[in-house]
Order: C-alpha cells, then sequence, then structure tokens
C-alpha cells in the first residue's frame, strides 16, 4: 500500500490540495521538464489525489518540486482533473500562507517577499505578516502577460458564429461576454453558463492552434472564462467590480475568479485602453469572494503587462490517503460522460 499525506486549503473557494510527503521525486533540472516527468512516469499521483473517491471533478492541487530558477524559494506543479495547468493564481495565493506558516520561508514583519517558481516561469510573492506572525493577505505579481489574438471567430454550435478573445496570463483563455452567446451570467442558469464554456473551448481547441512565444510546453488553450462586460459592472466599494465564470482543463468549473484568468482579463482591458496603470479593479466568480488586480508593470515595446492579483487562503484539513494496489478502482475515478463508456473500456 502507499500512503500520500496532504494539507488542504481554499482561496476564495477554490481547493488547493498540497502534496506534502509520499509523492516520488521528479527527474529534470527544470520545473517544466518534472511537469513532462511527472505527466509520463507519475501520474497515478495527481490521479489519487485529484480523482474521485479521494477527490471530485472540480478538485485542484500543488505539488511541490525542486526550483531549477537561482532566486526561487521553492517551486511547484499545479494539477487538476483533466491534467497540469501551467499557472495558478489562487494556489499561488494559498502557497503565500502556506510556505511563511510551514517555516519554508523565514517571515518578516510587515512584509515578507519570496519568488515562487511555477510551470510558467518565476512569479513575485508578498506575504503581509504581523508581529504576533500571523499572515495576512497574499499577492502575486504575475508573469507577463499578452493579448494573444483579438477577435477570433468560430462558428459554435447552436449558437452560430461567435467573437472570442485569447489572452494570456500564466495560461491561454477565451474571453468573451455571456452577453456575446444570448445569456446573462447573472441570470442564466449555471449548467447553460458551463455547457457553452466547455463547448466553446473544445471547438477552439480543435480548429484553432496557439503557440507560445517562448515555450512550447505552454501553447495550449487551458480554459474559457465568461465575463459580465456589455452588461453594468456592479460598484459596491472602493473598486469596480466584475463577475465571471472560469471553465478550465477538462471542464472544471473554478469557484475563485481564477488568478491566471484575472491576469488574462487585466491584459485584455489594458490592450483595449480600459485600464491605466494605479487603477484597482476586483473580480468576482462563483464563490463571491474576489481577487484584487492592478498593474504591476508596462512594457508598451512587447505589448506586455505584469499583473498584481491580491486575496486570501485559508487552511481547511489535513488528511492520510492510502492507495491499496489490490483496489479495483486503483488511483480512483473520474465520472464518465455516458454509460456506455464504462462498458468498452
Amino acid at each position: 500500500m502507499k500512503t500520500l499525506k496532504v494539507l488542504d486549503m481554499h482561496t476564495a473557494g477554490e481547493p488547493v490540495r498540497i502534496f506534502i510527503q509520499g509523492m516520488p521525486a521528479l527527474a529534470g533540472n527544470t520545473v517544466l521538464e518534472q511537469r513532462r516527468d511527472a505527466l509520463e512516469n507519475h501520474d497515478w499521483v495527481r490521479q489519487l489525489l485529484m480523482q474521485e473517491p479521494r477527490g471530485h471533478a472540480d478538485m485542484y492541487g500543488v505539488w511541490p518540486v525542486r526550483p531549477g530558477h537561482p532566486e526561487a524559494a521553492l517551486a511547484v506543479l499545479f494539477t487538476h482533473n483533466g491534467g497540469y495547468s501551467t499557472m495558478c493564481g489562487h494556489a499561488t495565493i494559498a502557497l503565500g500562507r502556506f510556505a511563511l506558516e510551514q517555516g519554508l520561508v523565514p517571515a518578516q514583519v510587515p512584509l515578507t517577499r519570496f519568488v515562487l517558481e511555477c510551470p510558467c516561469g518565476p512569479v513575485e510573492v508578498e506575504v503581509e505578516v504581523n508581529e504576533q506572525g500571523q499572515t495576512g493577505e497574499v499577492a502575486f505579481a504575475s508573469v507577463p502577460a499578452f493579448v494573444y489574438q483579438r477577435d477570433v471567430r468560430i462558428e459554435l454550435p447552436g449558437f452560430g458564429l461567435i467573437r472570442v478573445d485569447i489572452s494570456y496570463g500564466g495560461a491561454f483563455y477565451a474571453l468573451l461576454p455571456a452577453a456575446r452567446l444570448g445569456l446573462n451570467l447573472a441570470t442564466t442558469p449555471y449548467e447553460q453558463l458551463v455547457a457553452a464554456g466547455r463547448l466553446i473551448t473544445n471547438t477552439l481547441r480543435a480548429q484553432f492552434s496557439i503557440q507560445h512565444p517562448d515555450e512550447p510546453d505552454l501553447g495550449f488553450l487551458y480554459g474559457t472564462i465568461l465575463t459580465d462586460e456589455e452588461q453594468p459592472v456592479c460598484q459596491t466599494g472602493p473598486h469596480p467590480v466584475s463577475y465571471n465564470l472560469c471553465i478550465f482543463g477538462d471542464g472544471q468549473v473554478d469557484r475563485s475568479p481564477t488568478g491566471s484568468g484575472v491576469t488574462a482579463r487585466m491584459a485584455l482591458a489594458w490592450a483595449k485602453g480600459e485600464l491605466q496603470a494605479g487603477q484597482v479593479r476586483e473580480y468576482r466568480g462563483l464563490s463571491g469572494q474576489g481577487f484584487r488586480a492592478s498593474l504591476h508593470s508596462i512594457d508598451e515595446a512587447r505589448q506586455q503587462v505584469r499583473v498584481r492579483v491580491s486575496g486570501r487562503g485559508y487552511p481547511v484539513g489535513q488528511a492520510e490517503f492510502i492507495w491499496d494496489e489490490a483496489d479495483p478502482l486503483g488511483t480512483g475515478l473520474s465520472i464518465p460522460t455516458r454509460l456506455n463508456q464504462l462498458w468498452t473500456s
């Protein structure tokens, strides 16, 4: 039998399962090389901790690995039911608290700074720390974010010809207002919104090729984000508040606003001339809890921005999971969309 230990957290309602003990050492000198080794040779770890009965369809995880960047205090892989993502903002926010409370990074009052190496590259993390050593808000400065292509036109079954923007915030997202589909982010039933998001992602993956300018492993569409733009934006506090629904991976639904998705939205807003340096926006997702975002830096020559995203993560429990190799379900299961998938497997 194999035993793995984890610490569970959440950020704005989205789970973050941090792998603590029991994982094999991964081969490779870089984070991306270790990511390939995990995918090709040790994917049972992801399956065991993400899939039912130990996880669920929308589970999310963090696999700590060896840093390759000389300035990185720690490095991680991001996992979910569909595979491995290249960036995750909500997990990065949780990791800020985790790193200090686990003693992986020495705490400094009132602000602790360190570099976290993600598959998309290094991100700068800031953690508020009070005199009692308690952590507060966590922020990160993204990797360079940019608009990949505006107004991509696709024929979407049931909706006709639609336009989407594709933007990069550590991962590539298709962005569009729900209203462009004849849907309303506020009132359309959740299942319809999710189905539309999955359809857009799958259609684009089949029809549209994405290439990252620097790293081939990053060149894929991670998901679709439906926004409330082209509808009135809420103004419930000092900053404009915008809602979105992120459908990522193999159709998982993010409870949080999605940190890398917020970064992609900010890059698009800047490219459209709707956002200036110093302006703060708040984005909320399915849980109703928000992330605040602002432009960290602007590179006019390359048409790129780095985005500062902040929020808070909270611990929810610890667990020790067992894999009995005699178990007929092995490392777990994903619920099939049709039962005849079981008959032919």
